[in-house]
C-alpha cells in the first residue's frame, strides 16, 4: 500500500469550508500540499497556503486538528492519502494563486464535488456541527 503524506488547512467561516480546485482538475480539495525535503509540518503548511491562497498563516495560532486517511483521487485503488489537518488564523486576503484556478466555500451538500479523503473530513465536520 502506498501512502501520499499531505498537510491540509481547515478554514471554516459561517459553517462553510474553504476548498480549492487546481487547474485541469474536476474535484475540489482542502488547501494544502506535501512537504519539501527538510521542511517541518508547519513550514510546509505555511508555504503551501501562501503559494495557493496568497495569505500568511499565523504561526502562534496553528493547531493540529486530526489525521484523515482515504483513497487518493485519480490514483490506483489502494493508494491512500494521509492528511494531517490543521486550523489557523491568517493575515491577508484569500485569493487563488499558482496552480489554483478556483477558491470556493462549500457545505455538506457539496460532498460529491470533493475528493474521497475530503468526503471523510466533510462527514467528520458535519457530525460535529462545524459545517452546514
Amino acid at each position: 500500500m502506498k501512502i501520499i503524506d499531505k498537510l491540509a488547512w481547515i478554514e471554516i467561516q459561517n459553517k462553510s469550508i474553504l476548498s480549492t480546485r487546481s487547474k485541469g482538475k474536476n474535484k475540489y480539495y482542502i488547501p494544502g500540499g506535501k512537504r519539501e525535503e527538510g521542511e517541518s509540518d508547519l513550514q510546509a503548511l505555511k508555504r503551501e497556503i501562501k503559494e495557493e491562497l496568497s495569505v500568511d498563516l499565523l504561526e502562534g495560532s496553528i493547531k493540529f486538528l486530526k489525521i484523515f486517511e482515504g483513497q487518493a483521487h485519480g490514483h490506483a485503488e489502494g493508494i491512500i492519502v494521509k492528511m494531517q489537518c490543521y486550523t489557523s488564523e491568517f493575515n491577508g486576503t484569500l485569493k487563488p494563486a499558482a496552480e489554483i484556478e478556483e477558491m470556493i466555500w462549500l457545505n455538506f451538500k457539496d460532498i460529491e464535488d470533493v475528493s474521497p479523503v475530503d468526503k471523510i473530513i466533510f462527514k467528520w465536520l458535519k457530525e460535529r456541527d462545524l459545517i452546514n
